[in-house]
């Protein structure tokens, strides 16, 4: 196997709502401001002026509005599927899409294949957290429906990424649940509980957290199941958009606040940029034997140049074999 170091990061060129200009744009610059050698994927007619970059070329493309599972079946000669094959040949050391998120997660999966004993691979987001590291949330919506082992596993694999991904020692594990009481939450919720409370479970259990701590926990990773995860985080990202855009609309609209204006942003804007999902670049898909990162449909070239600085900087750090060892220690 080639040293991952020296391995590019596949790029899937027509991912997402800006592609491929955006898609391109983010890539060029991760290889020329940050060093990152990078490969993109996609039908050369569609993607166009590469930027100087590597192409390698396919003939189709799964939409974003398109069945994921069908599309990865019929279109093996896809973007997305290539990228996913370039990881499993060891030709690249991890893949990045902005695409349409199950496609992607089926390309991988069925490319890549599982780490041995997982039971389903789960996406792992950042929570912003100013002025510290931040958290983890998992799963942000790849398992719709999950078992208290389901659970268990994605708290054991999220502990291990938030060491790997920000030097979190021993990460505090919370459960997603509407108390912080163990009586509190769904039978599934209690069952979980049960299990992480044990030393055997590996982690380091810190009890149940709410939906209103979130933002600025305490947990270093919260577990919830996918369809939970992916509301929460989505109702998150909109509340916080509405807020820092009411915020703004403010400023400038008279003599006060536009004094106001001069005295506050250079307090805000560094606020507003650690609370950007764009400056965390994506999520990672936890569980496969590779590196997978889903950034937002919306990602723009900033968003993906660090989606691709995420995926080089986990894969050459050995995620995949610290994923593996938390499975089975």
């Amino acid at each position: 196997m080639r040293d991952l170091a020296a391995l590019p990061v596949a790029v899937d060129a027509m991912g997402g709502d800006h592609s491929p200009g955006e898609i391109v744009a983010g890539a060029k610059r991760a290889s020329e401001e940050l060093g990152i050698e990078v490969v993109l994927v996609g039908p050369p007619e569609l993607v166009g002026d590469t930027l100087g970059l590597e192409l390698v070329a396919c003939t189709e493309v799964i939409a974003m509005d398109e069945d994921p599972a069908g599309g990865v079946r019929r279109k093996k000669d896809s973007s997305l599927v290539i990228a996913a094959e370039l990881v499993r040949d060891n030709k690249a050391c991890a893949m990045v899409s902005a695409g349409n998120t199950g496609a992607t997660m089926g390309a991988a999966l069925l490319r890549m294949g599982r780490i041995k004993g997982v039971h389903r691979p789960c996406i792992a987001t950042p929570l912003p957290r100013p002025g510290r590291s931040p958290g983890v949330l998992v799963d942000a919506g790849a398992n719709a429906e999950c078992t208290a082992s389901m659970l268990v596993q994605f708290a054991q694999m999220a502990s291990a990424f938030s060491t790997a991904r920000f030097g979190t020692p021993s990460p505090s594990v919370g459960l997603l649940s509407i108390g912080e009481e163990p009586s509190k939450g769904t039978p599934l919720v209690k069952e979980t509980h049960e299990i992480l409370k044990d030393p055997s479970a590996g982690v380091n259990f810190a009890g149940n957290v709410e939906g209103r701590d979130l933002l600025g926990s305490s947990f270093d990773v919260v577990v919830t199941d996918g369809f939970t995860g992916n509301v929460a985080l989505k109702t998150m990202e909109g509340t916080l958009r509405f807020l820092m855009g009411e915020l703004f609309s403010v400023f400038g609209t008279n003599d006060e606040t536009r004094a106001a204006t001069d005295v506050l942003m250079p307090h805000l804007a560094p606020l507003a940029a650690s609370l950007d999902p764009e400056s965390a670049g994506g999520a990672m898909l936890l569980g496969l034997e590779g590196v997978c990162i889903i950034s937002h449909g919306s990602s723009s070239a900033t968003a993906m140049m660090n989606a691709i600085s995420v995926g080089h900087d986990l894969a050459t750090a050995g995620i995949t074999e610290s994923l593996r060892q938390a499975i089975h220690s």
